[in-house]
């Protein structure tokens, strides 16, 4: 950028000198107006405290209210584990025996019987129900990871978007400090004639069209801080500053080890094979089916009167017999079966996918870092060496102001490309994290930090 301001004053320099005792044109031509408006305009002054991206993360794991959920399904998972566990209630109960009809309040002449039962599983299934609930969390707390993940990327492209909305603003009042340097001389040769009206209108559409990118990237700064703060669990409306830099990765990690960050890392994957050791804990469940469960039930027998031995006691036991309802137990062992080969083939097909999704993000990923690394080697140079030639031949009288206003124009276009390409690259490697379930090591890789 410096370069391109110091080429600016060298054509505002060759401006002849009794140029400046010209007459100023009518404040209500097109090229007035459009100066005036370029004066208004100002760099945004920030509000708040500027939050970096981890601050933003940091905030956000705290008080979004997707995370808030999830953590209480965790809870509510995590508290039935222990009912899962437990033995059913006891059962007390009253029996009268032989109670007269004819008086039916004389239950001193009745036997009267207190017990107290309690059902006992068979062996083992008391701890597979408490295992399979125990996988219940375990899944929940993967889900948890999982929408902690997205949130994160969420709010790193928002924050992407605001540094992105802040960077073009920046660019934009850049180029308006040095449009309205060129306005100025343009005023003075269009004040003694040397400017045609073809150039003037040429001007005043090249200042229309910095107008509109005021509008548009206004538009992209207000919402990327409502969905910044709406992620944060904020007020969508607050004050919201950001700072940072954006950076492109020269070098990402091969096919292969992203793979392999993504079958440790990826949440979803992790949770399918919860949910596999799940089903087959079920299966191992639906199979004791044949073990029988016992009811133990002791109690006190108060006979009648006439009876000598009229205090007594009384235990009992009894036991279901499974083997004598095989279809039921039998298709229950069949649809666990047939559960357990549904989940064996949900993590196959959701590994396939996830292989498949690392491979897209990382082809994204490096399209990206071949737009940022294009624009910033060869079409940035290539733009401010052009718009430099066309102001020595301006000079020169060998061009005419409409090429020098054309390669203004296009290093404007290019400054913007730039800083909209490193972004992109930023929200790509997002996206290359959401498919791996975790940062990029940038450890083995080689960062080259953004300064347009």
């Amino acid at each position: 950028m410096k370069v391109f301001i110091s080429v600016f004053l060298v054509w505002i320099a060759t401006v002849p000198t009794w140029a400046s005792r010209a007459e100023t044109p009518d404040k209500r031509d097109g090229l007035g107006i459009f100066a005036a408006l370029l004066e208004e305009g100002n760099p945004p002054q920030a509000s708040g405290p500027a939050l970096t991206l981890d601050d933003v993360e940091r905030i956000a794991l705290l008080n979004n209210p997707e995370i808030e959920v999830a953590v209480r399904r965790v809870a509510i998972a995590e508290a039935h584990v222990a009912a899962a566990g437990a033995l059913d209630d006891p059962i007390a109960m009253y029996r009268g025996w032989g109670v007269p009809l004819q008086q039916p309040w004389n239950f001193n002449d009745a036997q009267n019987m207190f017990s107290i039962s309690e059902t006992l599983p068979g062996p083992g299934k008391r701890r597979l129900r408490a295992s399979v609930a125990q996988s219940d969390v375990a899944e929940l707390k993967v889900e948890l990871q999982q929408t902690r993940l997205e949130v994160r990327v969420r709010v790193h492209k928002a924050f992407d978007d605001m540094l992105l909305a802040s960077d073009e603003l920046r660019v934009h009042h850049q180029h308006v400090s040095i449009a309205r340097q060129a306005i100025e001389a343009a005023r003075i040769k269009y004040a003694t004639g040397n400017v045609p009206q073809q150039d003037i209108l040429k001007a005043q559409v090249a200042l229309t069209q910095l107008a509109e990118h005021m509008i548009r990237f206004d538009r992209d700064a207000e919402l990327a801080r409502a969905h910044l703060n709406t992620l944060l669990g904020r007020d969508p409306a607050a004050p919201l500053n950001v700072q940072g830099k954006h950076a492109v990765l020269v070098q990402l990690p091969d096919e292969r080890a992203l793979e392999a960050l993504a079958l440790h890392s990826r949440p979803d994957l992790l949770a399918a094979q919860v949910a596999v050791e799940r089903s087959h804990k079920e299966q191992s469940l639906a199979k004791k089916a044949y073990v029988p469960d016992f009811t133990v039930s002791g109690g006190y027998m108060l006979m009648p009167p006439t009876n000598p031995m009229r205090n007594n006691y009384m235990v009992e036991g009894s036991m279901n017999l499974p083997w004598l309802n095989h279809r039921k137990h039998d298709a229950e062992i069949n649809e666990s079966n047939a559960e357990a080969s549904e989940q064996d083939a949900e993590l196959a097909e959701l590994r396939n996918a996830a292989f498949g999704q690392v491979q897209e993000a990382r082809v994204q990923a490096e399209s990206a870092q071949k737009f940022a690394l294009l624009y910033r080697n060869q079409l940035q140079p290539q733009a401010e060496a052009t718009l430099q030639s066309s102001v020595i031949a301006y000079e020169n009288g060998k061009t005419s102001f409409l090429d020098l206003l054309d390669s203004q124009m296009t290093v404007i276009d290019i400054d913007l490309a730039w800083v909209q390409a490193v972004a992109d690259f930023d929200s790509r490697l997002a996206d290359l994290e959401l498919a791996t379930g975790t940062p990029i090591d940038e450890a083995q890789t080689t960062a080259l930090e953004v300064k347009p």
